[in-house]
Parts: structure tokens; sequence; C-alpha cells
């Protein structure tokens, strides 16, 4: 059973669901079962409400809809912020654990 859960959500999900590969990779380098998914913006419901997430990282490519989500995932009880622009955009999936499990606590 995944210890936590991290949430991904970007336009369409695609794009995320490569790098949702390298921080799956990077957890489990270091040992940790986490459940590592992506989303689209328009689906955050849905999969806040059913995955309930420990947090969500938003893509940078829609960080303008920051505060549209930060009001949903406020509502759920759910921390949030937006992936780092270098770390996404070179797959850095260590990174993006880290900035994961730093939010979480």
């Amino acid at each position: 059973m995944a210890t936590k859960t991290i949430m991904l959500a970007c336009a369409a999900g695609m794009s995320t669901s490569m790098l949702v590969s390298k921080i799956q990779s990077a957890a489990s380098a270091q040992g940790k079962d986490y459940d590592i998914f992506a989303t689209s913006t328009s689906d955050v419901d849905n999969a806040l409400a059913q995955r309930h997430p420990d947090v969500l990282l938003l893509g940078p490519q829609v960080a303008y809809l920051k505060n549209e989500v930060k009001a949903k995932t406020d509502a759920a009880g759910v921390p949030m912020d937006i992936i780092n622009m270098m770390d996404y955009g070179m797959m850095k999936g260590d990174n993006v654990l880290a900035t994961a499990e730093k939010i979480m606590g």
C-alpha cells in the first residue's frame, strides 16, 4: 500500500505522465512506495475526490490556473504548488519528488 499519493496536473495529463515515471523511479531508488499519477486540470475535482492525494503539483504550462486549482485543493485540504519550470522541462523526477515531499512535510 502506498504511503503517500502525489498528483500532477497539466493541460491534458500527457507531458506530465512522462514526468510521473521519472518521479516513480526516483522514489523507488529511495525505497519509497508512493502512488504518483497525472491528470488533466479539467479532471482535478474528480481526482481530488477519488484519489485523495497528499499533494498536487501543477505543471508550469498551466500556472495561470493556480488560483482556480488552489481554491479546489484548499477545499479538499490538499497542499499544492507549481512544478519548477526547469525541473519540468528537464524531467528531473528527483527534484520534483523532493519538492512534493517538502510540501507534504
